[in-house]
């Protein structure tokens, strides 16, 4: 049962209209940092309006307002949204009303892309009025509510109404269709914008114009003197060369005001325009000039560079373009996506300023089978206190995807460098040959944790895979002593370990404790004398199953612990006897596991301290826990296939015993 029929099944039986427990009819629910100028009073439909319809079919005019937070740009994107039906219905789902007969519960439902997938929005439909009108966006001249309601559901997501003030169209737009959002500035170069354009066109994009000026209010609607409304997101249709009795061609584009009929283009092109006349009957014919729909016009592309700034535009893979009508006959991107996640000491390495950590970051190799043009994305899930990120690419080398190292990325220089920026999303349209790359999504700086979704566009075939080891002992952790060479120096613990010993000259956990407090040196390598890692280390040599090592174990200890204190050392730069968390991967490399990204990061959640380091104790402690680990596994994996059975009582004792 999905939570809105839970939700409705609860209120039905109650009796009673729902209220939404995670965005409660309150004050801070509106405002969160500023103290608005008005009280707010929630009121449900019913109590706003007379016989209020959810959405009315019939509306063909798009008359929302965006009332006193000034947000224009959500306004755009609905009516942006409003103009691509397929679409809006995924994010509206229609079969919702204030039918009294029906369902009604006083619950509506809404879909939205958010954090790298599509979620349903729950929100109770008390909305807040002053002097029983709606203060925020709503519908001007008709009963219907979706507008109000899908603003409570995105305003929801975000935490607070106020939090729309700071929005965006591109974040809007791809929130609502599932795209990724991309903006190119029209004035740079108008040749290659016109190119681009016909290029987007012909894809499954939605295309939009804006016209900015960064002096403006944004509360402020300022109007073009040809009647284009600053800050609104116009769709582009299509752009054609049009031929005019004398021979010569006019390049236009046709256009779609997503605000209605209220305002028309009154420029040079325009729906009654005098240019009209100089045009063969065959050529409007051929543009189906007399059957434009309301709100839809003609402008030539050399005004249409000056009027509008800059292209945003959102692009859809092929599946979800599939319902959207208007795009159904365009070529479909192919899409690649990856889900990821910056975690502090395992994988939030930071931007390449960060020589010693941006390795660590999430390594993508990406493989394109032939030279394209194609658009990154990088999408941050941290919506309430966004991180500054970006993205890195370098070529690949011939040596393949083993060498992706530290080493690699100082010797090697980058060839793709996205603008680094507090955004919800990150996009960067780059031309790449044919051949492997390798793409790092990063937060600017090091140890910033957040997930996100990383997207890549192309026109044709392409792969996105993660690059990461596999699990493997590359040489023994623990090492034996050798006879003679370590003999001697080891030969001075042997009195000290029989006075501890049993009988059998053989000593368990407790007494191993009290060896070590007496034999360790009293410098860092200390830290591993608690009584936890020798019950840690009795489990790791005790070859016989009785919970006591003899003094050959305790000699291989010894000799292990110098080695493992020397790895420690080389990756601890800064303070003696701290490691950073990050190094851990590498420290334990070179003790000899090579690991996964998931194993280091559950190491990492276990032994990492409050200040994101750790101790030589921790670092044994680790390094013991792999080595039973490895042991577990190879004795039950003895024709190496990769893969064990366990039951669960045999599962128990080896998890146990890690």
């Amino acid at each position: 049962m999905s939570s809105h029929a839970r939700v409705v099944k609860g209120c039905s039986e109650r009796g009673e209209l729902w209220e939404d427990p995670d965005f409660p009819a309150t004050q801070t629910s509106v405002f969160y940092h500023q103290t608005p100028p008005f009280q707010f009073h929630w009121r449900r439909p019913k109590e706003i309006a007379q016989n209020p319809v959810f959405i009315r079919e019939d509306a063909a005019q798009f008359d929302i307002t965006h009332g006193k937070l000034g947000d224009r740009w959500f306004v755009s994107c609905l009516g942006c949204l409003h103009l691509t039906k397929g679409l809006f219905y995924r994010v509206v789902p229609a079969d919702q009303d204030f039918d009294q007969d029906g369902q009604y519960c006083g619950v509506f439902r809404f879909r939205v892309w958010w954090c790298g997938e599509w979620r349903e929005v729950l929100v109770d439909d008390r909305l807040p009025t002053v002097n029983g009108k709606l203060v925020f966006v709503h519908s001007s001249s008709s009963n219907q509510f979706w507008p109000a309601l899908l603003e409570k559901a995105y305003a929801k997501l975000h935490g607070s109404y106020e939090a729309l003030k700071y929005g965006t169209s591109l974040d809007g737009l791809s929130d609502f269709t599932g795209g990724i959002a991309e903006s190119v500035s029209l004035r740079s170069d108008p040749t290659t914008c016109g190119r681009l354009l016909s290029k987007l066109l012909d894809l499954t994009s939605i295309v939009t114009a804006v016209s900015t000026n960064p002096n403006t209010n944004k509360t402020h609607i300022e109007k073009l003197a040809n009647g284009i409304i600053m800050g609104i997101n116009y769709r582009i249709y299509v752009i054609e060369k049009v031929e005019r009795y004398s021979g010569e061609q006019v390049t236009l584009v046709r256009l779609r005001s997503p605000v209605g009929t209220s305002v028309e283009y009154l420029g040079a092109w325009g729906r009654n325009a005098q240019e009209w006349e100089e045009v063969p009957n065959k050529e409007k014919e051929r543009l189906n000039l007399k059957y434009m729909p309301h709100g839809e016009f003609w402008i030539s592309y050399s005004d249409f560079v000056r009027t509008f700034s800059q292209l945003e535009v959102i692009h859809l893979d092929g599946e979800t373009s599939r319902d959207e009508p208007s795009l159904r006959h365009k070529t479909p991107w192919t899409s690649r996506v990856y889900q990821g996640a910056w975690q502090r000491g395992v994988t939030a390495g930071g931007c390449r300023n960060n020589t010693d950590t941006f390795h660590i970051n999430p390594q993508l190799h990406l493989i394109l089978s032939d030279m394209e043009e194609v658009v990154i994305s990088l999408n941050q899930h941290s919506v309430m206190e966004p991180k500054v990120v970006g993205f890195t690419a370098y070529p690949m080398t011939k040596s393949g995807i083993d060498s992706i190292s530290k080493a690699f990325f100082k010797k090697n220089k980058s060839l793709v460098n996205s603008q680094y920026t507090n955004s919800r999303q990150v996009s960067e349209r780059v031309q790449l040959e044919q051949g492997g790359y390798v793409l790092l999504p990063t937060t600017f700086e090091p140890g910033q944790e957040s997930a996100f979704t990383l997207r890549v566009f192309s026109s044709k075939p392409l792969k996105l895979k993660m690059v990461d080891s596999s699990p493997s002992l590359v040489k023994p952790a623990l090492l034996k002593a050798r006879g003679s060479v370590d003999g001697k120096s080891l030969q001075q613990y042997e009195a000290v370990f029989l006075q501890v010993a049993d009988e059998h000259r053989t000593v368990n956990s407790f007494e191993l404790h009290e060896l070590l407090e007496a034999c360790l040196p009293n410098d860092y390598i200390k830290s591993c004398a608690s009584l936890d890692i020798c019950r840690q280390v009795v489990l790791a040599l005790d070859s016989s199953s009785t919970g006591r090592l003899r003094f050959s174990d305790f000699k291989d200890l010894m000799v292990s612990l110098k080695f493992w204190q020397n790895s420690f050392k080389s990756h601890t730069k800064e303070r003696t006897g701290i490691l950073k968390a990050e190094r851990l991967r590498d420290a334990l490399e070179d003790v000899g596991f090579q690991l996964s990204t998931e194993v280091v990061s559950t190491l990492v959640l276990r032994y990492m301290r409050k200040d994101g380091t750790l101790r030589f104790g921790d670092f044994v402690s680790s390094i013991l826990h792999l080595s039973v680990a490895f042991n577990l596994f190879e004795k039950r994996d003895p024709l190496q296939n990769g893969s064990v059975k366990f039951s669960l009582g045999e599962w128990l004792k080896c998890a146990l015993m890690c």
